[in-house]
This record gives C-alpha cells, sequence and structure tokens, in this order.
C-alpha cells in the first residue's frame, strides 16, 4: 500500500479511502466488519463515514457499526485514521442540524459515542454553513481539539472562496485550520478544477475525491462491468446523455486492457492534489477489485487522451477571461 501526507499535516494515509456509506443500507454489518478487517489487511488505514450515513434520522447507523467493529479490539480503532462528517439533519429539534457551536459540539460528542472512540482523527463539515460566523465555527473546533476530542479539521462540498475565507479565519486565530476538502471530482465532473483544486493547492489542503466513478458511469457501464448505484432509468438516461464520451472512455480503456473503474480511479491518483480517492465497495470483491489501481501507471500520452475525451478546466480566471 502506498502513503501519502494528509495535505500539509505529518498525518499519513493510504491512497485509497475507504468508504462506509453503503454499510447498513446497502451492506449488513456483518459483511461490513469483513471489508473493514480486509482493508487494515491490504493496509487501508482512511475511513471516511458521516453522522447521517445510514440514512435514519439521528440514528448514525453507520457510526454505529464503526463503533461495534472497533469495540472487537485487536489495534482496530488505533490502526485507522478515522474521518467523520458534522452538518446534515440529526433531529427535528432547531439545533440538531449545521454549524453552530452548539450543534458542533453535540454532534462531535454523539458521534464519539456512537462510534465508541475517544477521539475523531478528522472532522469534517459537510457543507458550508453561511449562518455561521467563522470565529464561532473555529472557537467550537478549538475547543474540541484542546479536549482532545478532535486532532484535525477538514471541509467537503466547499468553494475555493469558502477555503480561503476559512483558513484566512483560523490563521488569524493560530490555529491549522483546514487540512483538507472532500470534494466531489471525477473525469465527467471536473468543476473543480477551476477554483477548488488552486485553493487547496495554495492553503495545503489534501483533496479527497467522492464519487471517483460518477455513481458508475465511468465503470464500464456499456460493457456490463459496472451496474453503478443509481437506478437503472437514472443510469440509462445519464448514458445517453454522455455517450459521446463514454464511447471513447471504455474504448481507450479496451485498449489499454484495463477496467474503465481501475483506469478512472488511476487517473485521480495522478493528480498531484488528491491525497486519496474514496471507494464504496458493497462487497469484498469490489473492493478487491478497486486495489489494481494502485498499480496503474498512465503516460503522458495516455492522460492527453482521457484530457481529449473529458476535457478539464483551466484555473480561474482564466477558464472564462482573459
Amino acid at each position: 500500500m502506498e502513503y501519502t501526507r494528509l495535505g500539509r499535516t505529518g498525518l499519513k494515509v493510504s491512497r485509497l479511502c475507504l468508504g462506509t456509506m453503503n454499510f447498513g443500507p446497502q451492506t449488513t454489518e456483518e459483511d461490513s466488519f469483513a471489508i473493514m478487517d480486509h482493508a487494515l489487511e491490504v493496509g487501508i488505514n482512511f475511513f471516511d463515514t458521516a453522522d447521517v450515513y445510514g440514512w435514519k434520522k439521528g440514528e448514525g447507523v453507520t457510526e454505529q457499526i464503526l463503533g461495534k467493529w472497533f469495540a472487537l479490539g485487536g489495534g482496530r480503532r488505533e490502526k485507522v485514521v478515522l474521518a467523520t462528517k458534522v452538518y446534515g439533519d440529526m433531529g427535528d429539534w432547531p439545533n440538531t442540524n449545521r454549524l453552530s457551536a452548539l450543534h458542533i459540539r453535540q454532534a462531535c460528542e454523539a458521534s464519539l459515542k456512537r462510534m465508541q472512540a475517544d477521539y475523531i482523527d478528522l472532522y469534517q463539515m459537510h457543507h458550508v454553513y453561511r449562518d455561521s460566523p467563522w470565529e464561532e465555527i473555529w472557537q467550537a473546533y478549538e475547543v474540541l481539539v484542546q479536549q482532545g476530542k478532535v486532532i484535525y479539521s477538514g471541509s467537503s462540498n466547499f468553494g475555493g472562496w469558502h477555503i480561503a475565507k476559512a483558513n484566512e479565519a483560523a490563521k488569524g486565530r493560530n490555529f491549522l485550520g483546514l487540512v483538507c476538502e472532500q470534494s466531489l471530482y471525477n473525469l465527467n465532473a471536473r468543476t473543480v478544477e477551476m477554483e477548488v483544486v488552486p485553493a487547496c493547492e495554495d492553503y495545503g489542503l489534501g483533496l479527497i475525491p467522492w464519487s471517483p466513478l460518477a455513481g458508475g458511469l465511468l465503470g464500464g457501464v456499456l460493457t456490463g462491468e459496472h451496474a453503478g448505484r443509481r437506478g437503472a432509468q437514472h443510469m440509462k438516461d445519464a448514458v445517453e446523455k454522455h455517450r459521446s464520451k463514454i464511447e471513447p472512455w471504455e474504448a481507450l480503456c479496451a485498449e489499454l486492457g484495463e477496467r474503465p473503474a481501475d483506469v478512472a480511479l488511476a487517473w485521480l491518483l495522478h493528480q498531484k492534489v488528491v491525497t486519496a480517492p474514496i471507494i464504496g465497495p458493497r462487497t469484498i470483491e469490489q473492493f478487491d477489485e478497486s486495489l489494481r489501481a494502485l498499480e496503474i501507471k498512465l503516460s503522458e500520452e495516455t492522460l492527453k487522451k482521457i484530457d481529449e475525451i473529458f476535457p478539464g478546466y483551466k484555473t480561474s480566471p482564466e477558464h472564462y477571461a482573459w
């Protein structure tokens, strides 16, 4: 397994991050345990979850599964760089969501209890919340860090401006601030290259792409290699919308002798700002298939061909102005 630093920190994480969103709704507790055990066996130490995963309001189903797995012992918790998130609806009362200092504190305590953990390695804001000033947010995070309940802070679904504003505010408080951003990023969704990627590079954030296969669209839909997570009709519509790209994409992967899903992941690993794409396997078989991406080295010629199929974005403002 390859490891890299998380952004500008000294923390070492695996080049693939195990996403746990399927644990509970799609994957049984027993199978989830098996996948996490297997992840440690092959050296993946970076696990990502969120308090809302499991999609039963207030229950934190997926976090509970992780907690039961950690409770099995054997150094499981110590081996894992544990990332979870705060923001989503966890109840029907006024302050059971978003990023008030009150909810951040209560949500952290609840996540720790569900996961049977003493601390969270990476506590990520799941979305921007414009109604809370950064002074309030960072004060809440500082307290959690001082209490030893959180080590690093991260963001998810932020714009470049939000990253800049957050870290400038943190700098004024002599606080480390954001060390990573979790964004939608794949060959078919490259808009983050305009402003989020440059912000990450400038402020030393690692980029953690979610949906690296575009919900299965990049995983071999024409050949039936990847059915995708979305509904059959939704995927069929997406294929027809992007057929002009998907056909040459799968043809190129066939020339390389590689599965499209593996090449899509490998492409992300070739982007210097990317720390670790999130893989969300429902089975051990899907997990093992993802490991091939770590071995694929794409030539400059191949990268150029991929860019011709899926054009990227120039850094703003050059993308839309001289």
